[in-house]
């Protein structure tokens, strides 16, 4: 494993929210990180990269297109990272399941769960023996905790993500990687709207905490943002 001061992150979906509050932690922290982002411009985070003095790359990336994952990967041939962290979700409203149009279920099925493990899959073989590889899940997707109405469409998308999660560290279960789902909680991001209780400033840097603690772990473990398990 690297020493602090040569650590390497890529972090998948940063252009603004929670992934960009994650990259700038573990740049605060002295990670060297590549980060994507779907905009050409990038705004704030082509900002940080700016201010990063080179430990800070952005990379353009539509992360549900299998061809541009592969791209990214031979872009990124001969790096080893200690952190592969994908940070990618939507959410389309609060919709009974029965009113969700097919198109709205393919692309939030597509965005929050599939593409996040085509990203893992595809960009594994960059991460270092005894790297982590880990997914900004939620508690929305745990089943057992599933007991207030809303948003059915997210939950299950998340649900899903945890399940495929399983399933990727059951087939790679011999692969010295730490796998770990993260819930950060429900924070104050476009995706959690203006009357979340937290701030991703809070927040983060105790996702940050927990990845740290962590590395070098054995097995896939869904933990939130205090080290704690979160029933699946």
């Amino acid at each position: 494993m690297s020493t602090p001061s040569d650590r390497r992150a890529l972090v998948i979906g940063a252009s603004r929210g929670l992934g960009l509050v994650l990259v700038r932690e573990l740049l605060d922290r002295g990670w060297s990180v590549v980060a994507t982002t779907r905009e050409a411009a990038g705004g704030e985070l082509r900002a940080s990269a700016d201010a990063s003095g080179g430990r800070l790359i952005v990379e353009a990336l539509e992360m549900t297109s299998p061809g541009r994952l592969v791209a990214l990967r031979e872009r990124l041939a001969g790096r080893r990272l200690d952190l592969l962290f994908v940070n990618a979700a939507v959410d389309r409203g609060d919709l009974p399941i029965c009113d969700v149009p097919n198109d709205m279920f393919t692309e939030v099925m597509t965005t929050n769960a599939l593409s996040p493990l085509r990203a893992l899959e595809t960009l594994r073989g960059l991460v270092a023996p005894g790297g982590t590889v880990a997914v900004m899940s939620s508690e929305q997707g745990s089943v057992s905790r599933n007991t207030e109405a809303g948003y059915e469409l997210y939950k299950a998308s998340k649900a899903a993500l945890n399940q495929l999660m399983r399933s990727y560290a059951t087939r790679h279960a011999k692969d010295g990687h730490t796998k770990l789902l993260m819930d950060p909680g429900h924070n104050r991001t476009r995706l959690g709207g203006p009357d979340a209780p937290l701030l991703p400033e809070r927040s983060i840097p105790e996702v940050v905490d927990v990845l740290e603690a962590q590395a070098g772990a054995p097995g896939l473990q869904f933990l939130d943002r205090h080290g704690e398990s979160v029933p699946w």
